[in-house]
């Protein structure tokens, strides 16, 4: 096992193989994360790296964080902490999100992952595994304070309260809980959480708290308790979505020009011919898709030396087409890179574009890019 953080490491389609681009900048990320300390004080930050660091490669993510001083981190399944766990070593703290799935705790002991405690079931599973292995273990409690969606109910935190075996062989490291509702500020399911959370955590071991995520940490102190744990923020995805982003942007996304051509007025283009020419046009095809995770209804357009090349009908698989009209005659050519996220457009812009949220955009992208990372 390595004893030290992973470099960053490209993937093994080459540049000239592949059709895309994707350009991960570690140093806007480790400048993301100086940036949520400083909002945070003294209050400890831990980085989010699930679905492969928000598809930006966790180990090349985390290996930057590392650097900054970070020395918790949270997936959301097994398989991604025993991966994390290969890449950065034995020093820091790996959460399990999810909670272990029943059976595989032998596993997470192996690998030094601390578990996510979700329900009484997880619990008594943490517990008879602690039991076998001898020592203590490390979790964090999840409670749910009004999300309901994973963490124990209220009945069951009154429940283990009163059993004072409940928590034998668990060293409960933190006790969270996860917002629901922090891009919103005014929501009153905000406050409605920290005060139910506050009441829980009461009824459990005394341990550190951990409610605030990206969003969460800009909502002020009293959300901030002991550890915060923002994901998208990191990745450059807007935490204040009413204000402008804080965040640097850390991806850029480029693709290959693979054929141009000059289209007839009245010309049907792409599937459906859901686009006409009304007039001559000149146009370009790159080697972007859907199946690149550019989604479908994310009709936008990419650019080319600060000019806006619109997209033209339907995303296919493998390619969109852009009307180039905008620029000189043969300015570009078969092998040049457009922008689709960079200085132009943000991850942000393009959500809105695909009725989506930036997380769904980063996540989706698949494994055909060149990914290049810098700064790190």
């Amino acid at each position: 096992m390595s004893k030290t953080p992973a470099k960053p490491e490209t993937t093994s389609v080459s540049t000239d193989a592949a059709g895309a681009i994707l350009t991960i900048d570690l140093g806007a990320i480790r400048e993301n994360y100086r940036r949520l300390k400083a909002q945070l004080g003294n209050v400890s930050c831990a980085g989010v790296v699930k679905a492969d660091g928000y598809g930006l490669g966790a180990s090349q993510v985390a290996g930057a964080l590392v650097a900054e001083g970070c020395d918790v981190f949270f997936v959301a399944h097994l398989a991604e902490g025993v991966a994390l766990r290969e890449a950065l070593g034995a020093k820091p703290a790996i959460y399990v999100l999810n909670g272990m799935p029943p059976g595989s705790e032998p596993e997470a002991v192996a690998a030094e992952l601390s578990a996510v405690i979700n329900s009484v079931d997880q619990l008594a599973a943490w517990r008879e595994a602690a039991s076998r292995s001898g020592r203590k273990l490390p979790a964090a409690v999840q409670v749910d304070s009004g999300m309901s969606r994973l963490g124990m109910s209220p009945q069951e935190v009154e429940q283990v309260a009163t059993d004072p075996h409940a928590f034998d062989g668990v060293d409960v490291t933190f006790v969270m809980s996860h917002l629901a509702c922090a891009d919103e500020p005014e929501h009153p399911a905000n406050e409605r959480q920290r005060l139910e959370f506050e009441r829980l955590r009461k009824l459990l071991p005394p341990a550190p708290a951990s409610l605030a995520n990206s969003s969460g940490i800009f909502l002020g102190q009293r959300f901030h308790f002991d550890l915060a744990r923002p994901g998208a923020a990191l990745y450059g995805i807007n935490p204040t979505p009413a204000r402008p982003n804080p965040m640097l942007p850390t991806a850029r996304l480029e693709a290959k020009v693979i054929q141009t051509r000059n289209v007839a007025s009245g010309a049907g283009v792409g599937y459906g011919h859901t686009f006409h020419a009304t007039g001559p046009l000149a146009a370009a095809t790159i080697s972007l898709g859907y199946a690149d995770g550019w989604h479908r209804r994310a009709a936008s357009a990419a650019w080319f030396e600060g000019v806006r090349l619109p997209f033209l009908g339907r995303v296919s698989m493998d390619s969109i087409i852009l009307d180039i009209s905008a620029l000189p005659s043969g300015r570009l050519g078969e092998g040049d890179l457009v922008e689709l996220l960079g200085p132009s457009q943000s991850v942000d812009d393009a959500a809105g574009h695909a009725g989506t949220i930036g997380y769904e955009i980063l996540t989706s992208f698949g494994h055909r890019f060149h990914r290049r990372y810098i700064g790190g």
